[in-house]
Parts: structure tokens; sequence; C-alpha cells
């Protein structure tokens, strides 16, 4: 591989953004992106994969690079220089790669790999909360799996297409891509592609999803003509999904805390051809009392630390804290607690996040059982799923019904 000049500046430029202001990678990738008109696919790759590269290695290259938070230009190109090194790709004869140690980067790769904070790159305390919630073995598998990049995975919009249709469909836009056995909605794609520029997305015949996220909405149990509330549904992947489910048919209100969120709900709605997904904004208490008592189907995909999905988001690894982690379970407890009174009696809920601890999976649906609110339901089955077993995201779904 031959390293160009703008590429690596404009890699240098994101990381700093990421490490030193605290932006979120996947916008300032996309930024970045945005940058030189003239940059190709290849281009483009090699910013978007080699920032998420560092990014989520930071403390093991840090480490090699012996330099320290906040990382000036000079701090940057010595971890760029670790990362280049480390895939053995030959360096140019640029001032900044002079005198480059390449022995010394080795060596120490291979020293610091015999300790698991380092080798995996994270913090102590994620180390820590990792053995206590899942043993020593499990975490050990669970963490070497998350820090693998992602594969890409598509979600068929049976409102508008099939599997098979939109392989096709693909095949001719030269995008290979695979059934997932187990998923009847997935199509997992052979080799990265940038699929939001194809007509294909435009026409709204996909979404991009992983494969356990879209176990959730199959586990609420969905039939056309029910009414469903997807209570914290963001951008609205599962409340698209259940659309599709549903067949169009019944009523899906989709309510969040932050009507931005909601304003790309309706967008995707639209180019998916899903026209029964009702849009609330979540502004007062008002929003939600008004709908106790009177849903078929809740789906709580409560906010979460996040920990199951960190092969696409290894950012996130570097911006949570414990306490955040503590101040995010006291809220899914309230969550549970309140919008659990959507139900009707005989209806059934799911409880779902895409963490791996079981303090914010298992632990809270006990609790929430526990308790006034949670006497009336029993728990029908609950699913968690490691992305060490799978491949895809870690997840925790758990299925409810309210009494009669």
């Amino acid at each position: 591989m031959r390293l160009h000049r703008n590429l690596v500046f404009a890699t240098l430029d994101a990381l700093s953004e990421i490490f030193n202001e605290g932006a979120y990678a996947d916008k300032v990738i996309e930024k970045t992106l945005k940058r030189d008109k003239r940059w190709g696919a290849r281009d483009r790759s090699f910013i978007a994969e080699t920032t998420y590269d560092i990014v989520r290695w930071k403390r093991l290259y840090a480490e090699i690079a012996e330099v320290k938070e906040p990382f000036d230009r000079e701090n940057l190109f010595r971890i760029f220089t670790v990362w280049a090194t480390l895939r053995g790709i030959k360096l140019p004869d640029w001032p900044q790669f002079e005198g480059t140690p390449t022995r010394r980067i080795k060596g120490k790769f291979d020293n610091l790999s015999k300790i698991r904070k380092m080798r995996e790159s994270i913090p102590d305390w994620l180390d820590e909360t990792g053995v206590a919630e899942l043993g020593e073995e499990t975490w050990e598998k669970e963490i070497g799996a998350l820090n693998k990049q992602a594969p890409v995975l598509l979600r068929v919009n049976t409102l508008k297409t099939t599997p098979e249709k939109l392989q096709q469909i693909l095949k001719e836009e030269e995008i290979i891509a695979h059934k997932v056995k187990g998923y009847p909605e997935a199509l997992q794609l052979e080799e990265r592609a940038n699929v939001f520029r194809t007509q294909a997305f435009k026409d709204g015949f996909f979404e991009v999803q992983d494969a356990s996220s879209q176990m959730v909405a199959h586990f609420l149990e969905v039939e056309p003509g029910m009414r469903v509330v997807d209570t914290c549904a963001g951008a609205g992947g599962k409340s698209l999904h259940l659309a599709a489910l549903m067949e169009n048919k019944g009523q899906i209100i989709a309510t969040d805390i932050y009507g931005n969120k909601l304003k790309e709900l309706k967008r995707r709605a639209k180019r998916a051809g899903a026209h029964n997904i009702e849009t609330r904004a979540i502004d007062t208490t008002k929003v939600v009392k008004k709908l106790y008592n009177t849903a078929d189907r809740v789906l709580i995909d409560a906010p979460c630390s996040g920990l199951g999905v960190l092969s696409r988001n290894p950012d996130a690894k570097w911006k949570l804290a414990p306490e955040f982690i503590d101040n995010l379970k006291k809220t899914q407890a309230e969550i549970l607690a309140k919008y659990s009174k959507i139900l009707k009696p005989g209806g059934k809920m799911v409880y779902a996040t895409c963490s791996i601890l079981p303090s914010e999976n298992q632990q809270q649906v006990e609790f929430f059982l526990a308790t006034d609110e949670g006497k009336d339901f029993n728990l029908i089955k609950d699913q968690k799923v490691l992305s060490s077993e799978t491949g895809f995201d870690g997840f925790y779904m758990a299925l409810l019904e309210k009494k009669k």
C-alpha cells in the first residue's frame, strides 16, 4: 500500500477531532469524506477504515508510541506510524517518519499483547466491569469479538421486495450479498460498499441494520392490525421493521424524547412505504399517560451503554464511564416502570438493549418484576446474544406478558 499525503493528513485531522474534541467518529468521518470531491472509493475507504482502526486501538498504539492525551500533531503522527508499521506498510520518505524504530514498535506490541486491557485496547474500568459481570472466560472471548470490524448487514424491506429480488438488484450494481441463516430478512455484504448510493436504497428496498437488531421486532410477536407503541423509537429502525411485519396494517405509534430523530423516522418511513407509523415527541408526561392501557404490544428499546455494538462504534469505549452506566441503569428502571403502563392487559412487551452486561439486561427485568409496576407481568422468554457466538452485535431481549 502506498501512502498519500492528503489522505494521511485528512485521517490525522479526523483523529484530532475525535480524540481531542470528543467528537463522534461516525460524524467526523462523514464530514471528512466530503472534503475533496476528487477522492474515489478507495481513498474514502482508506480514511474511514484507518480512522476507525486507530480509534479502536487507541490505548495500545498510544502506549507503544509513548504519547499521552491530548495528542498534538506530532503525537498523532507517532500513533499513525505505529499503525502503519504493525500492518507492514512501507513508510514514505517524509520528515515525520524519519528514524522510525520499527523493531522497537514490534517488540513493544508483543509485550503489551500479553496484557488483556492493552491487547484489546480498553480502559481499566471496562476490563474490570466485563470480568465482574460476565466472568473471565466469557469476557475474554466477547471483547475480542467486539474489537473486530463489524460486517455490513441489510434488512430487506418486505413491503417492497424480497431477499432474492434484492440480491439480484444489488448484483446488477456490482454488490454481492448473501442470505443469513436464521434471519429471514437479512442479507450480508460479501465486501464493504457504500450501499447508500445505490438506487435500491433510494427506492426504499432495504435499511442497514445488524442481524441481532433484526431479531427484536420478531421477538415482539406482532400481527397485522395490532396497536403497537415503540417507546424509544429514535430514527426508527425497529419501527420500520415492525411496519413490514404488520404488512402496513394496524397502527405503530413511535415515541421519543428527541423530536429531530422522529423527523428522520418520518423521512425513512416515506422512503420505505411504511404508512402505519405515527410519530409523537415526548415533550410532556401527558404524551405517555394518554397511551396507558391502549397497546397490544410495547417495545422498549432502552437507552444503554452500547457495549454490544463496540465493533461498529469503537469510540464509545473512550466516552463511557462507570458513573454514566450507573445513571443509565436508573433511567432503564424508570422507563420500564413508566412505559410498561402503556400495555393493555393480555398484551406483550419487549425490553431490549444493545448491551452485554447482565446488570442492564436480565437483572433489570428481575428488578422490574419485583416492583409494584411489574407484579402484573410474567417473563415469557428472554435471549442474550453475544458477539463472540454469532459474529453480530451483542444484544438482549426479554418478552413479558401483562396478566389479563
